[in-house]
């Protein structure tokens, strides 16, 4: 499975990208607000190798796709989509884009492509992100792509050694489609 953009592809991550995942997802300015950081590129290669039999039909698992430029297939980021086991219509997602590539917009047109795919082809009901509400180009973007904010639940995650906030983003199909422009 995978999704086009006029800028980006999403597809399967691939056993060539574990040292450009283990790159970014390392990288401090990254991992901060991220709960899986890769301690070895041979882990992120082992990641990879996890994510090859993944399935969305698989209860309570994340399903994890490569965010690449069209132009050249240069790994970006990546963007995981998770259909947790007790809440029906509801899925969570969660984006990683490398430091070199952020502020370009990449992150926005990613989340969209999988919000078209959410709401239209697999008829969910609504879509949430947890984000850490000190990483504020997240918190932005989520509000740019329509998000409202649904809770601040103060030092609920044990993160890195440190207990840290959680700030739960959703949006409704409704109001995806709502937003949409006319066709």
């Amino acid at each position: 499975m995978y999704w086009d953009t006029p800028r980006l592809r999403l597809d399967a991550l691939r056993p060539a990208d574990a040292a450009v995942l283990f790159g970014y997802r390392a990288d401090p300015e990254v991992s901060r607000f991220q709960s899986w950081r890769p301690a070895s590129v041979a882990e992120a290669a082992d990641f990879i190798e996890r994510q090859a039999d993944a399935s969305l039909e698989a209860s309570d698992s994340w399903f994890q796709r490569a965010i690449r430029l069209r132009e050249d297939g240069t790994l970006i980021g990546d963007l995981g989509v998770h259909l947790p086991p007790d809440a029906e219509g509801s899925v969570e997602f969660g984006v990683s884009i490398a430091p070199a590539h952020q502020g370009n917009g990449y992150a926005c047109e990613a989340v969209r492509a999988v919000f078209g795919w959410v709401f239209g082809q697999l008829g969910r009901h609504r879509i949430h992100a947890s984000v850490d509400p000190r990483n504020l180009a997240s918190m932005a973007m989520l509000r740019a792509l329509g998000m409202r904010q649904e809770a601040h639940h103060r030092e609920s995650l044990w993160l890195h050694g440190e207990w840290v906030d959680d700030v739960v983003f959703a949006l409704l199909a409704s109001e995806w489609r709502a937003a949409q422009p006319a066709r």
